[in-house]
């Protein structure tokens, strides 16, 4: 429920997971609260403003931040998504993909690139200014809210939610239409920040990716917990990928609250241009080496589900 704090107006949560009441209090960063729910474990930001629920944040946000060079160029660069394309094409070697939170389109611009004329595809997303620049390079985009568009006979064979479960108010609903949405035999690809990752375990409330938009905090557990509440879902595989020790050092000896986006931004730069650097292979070996294992430990950076409509 809606309530006027000062004059930010926020909204109270009941656990995304299992709809327990409130929580009991886990962290504090700044204006954000994080509580632990009594009953499944969930972490979840509550109370949280409104703007995040409403998705107003994001399309104010987009030309700032979606659509500034640097994470343009990276996020276009051939190496941004690359382990998620492993994936994907793993699962789905063919057929109409789904792409909620879709942002610029850098990833359906990615698979149709390596896949001309496999998939047929759909973005969607909340932030205009990020639909029109995926528009324009050729990806095809939803306008509408995803849970209220009626999609009619339309079906999927895959679903994606890259980095957005962590954004969202209701998860649960999300989930449920993405099943409704998809084929039998179909899949859904869900990757969110790791709460249990090396980077938090050192850095607990320094580390950047708490930060106020993030309203879930998921572990390997409660992400399991809230794909089995949707009862058309199996999982089908569960990893953790992803490591950038250069986010641990800044953040380690970093004193501010929140790390600037413009900061964050030249960082993904900087990193996308060692990933293409030729001479870099050796370190590049290392990085991948302590990746795996930080992966098999279930300690890396993000969570990966892939989940199958039964």
């Amino acid at each position: 429920m809606p309530e006027a704090i000062g004059h930010i107006t926020k909204v109270w949560r009941a656990c995304p997971v299992c709809d327990t009441e409130r929580g009991e209090p886990h962290l504090g960063k700044g204006g954000l609260h994080i509580v632990q729910c009594s009953r499944c474990g969930m972490l979840f930001a509550n109370p949280v403003e409104a703007r995040y629920v409403t998705g107003e944040f994001y399309d104010q946000l987009a030309t700032p931040f979606y659509l500034s060079p640097d994470k343009l160029e990276s996020d276009y660069s051939p190496v941004r998504f690359a382990r998620e394309l492993r994936l994907f094409r793993n699962y789905c070697p063919s057929g109409a993909v789904l792409d909620i939170g879709c942002s610029t389109g850098a990833f359906l611009h990615a698979l149709q690139g390596q896949c001309l004329n496999t998939y047929s595809m759909l973005g969607t997303d909340v932030a205009g200014p990020a639909l029109d620049y995926a528009e324009r390079q050729g990806v095809p985009v939803l306008r509408e809210s995803f849970l209220e568009h009626d999609f009619e006979a339309r079906r999927f064979r895959a679903i994606t939610f890259w980095a957005v479960l962590e954004h969202l108010a209701n998860p649960r609903c999300f989930l449920a239409k993405a099943a409704e949405l998809l084929e039998p035999g179909g899949h859904c690809f869900i990757l969110v920040p790791n709460m249990e990752s090396l980077a938090v375990r050192l850095l607990g409330k320094r580390y950047r990716y708490i930060m106020d938009e993030h309203l879930n905090y998921f572990t390997a557990a409660t992400l399991k917990q809230i794909v089995a509440r949707e009862p058309a879902f199996e999982i089908v595989a569960l990893k953790t990928t992803h490591f950038n020790p250069v986010v641990i050092w800044q953040d380690r000896h970093s004193t501010m609250e929140r790390v600037p986006d413009a900061a964050r931004m030249q960082l993904l730069k900087r990193t996308t241009r060692w990933k293409q650097n030729p001479f870099a292979a050796p370190a590049r070996w290392l990085y991948s080496g302590m990746e795996r294992c930080l992966g098999q430990l279930f300690l890396a950076d993000n969570l990966t589900i892939v989940v199958r409509r039964k």
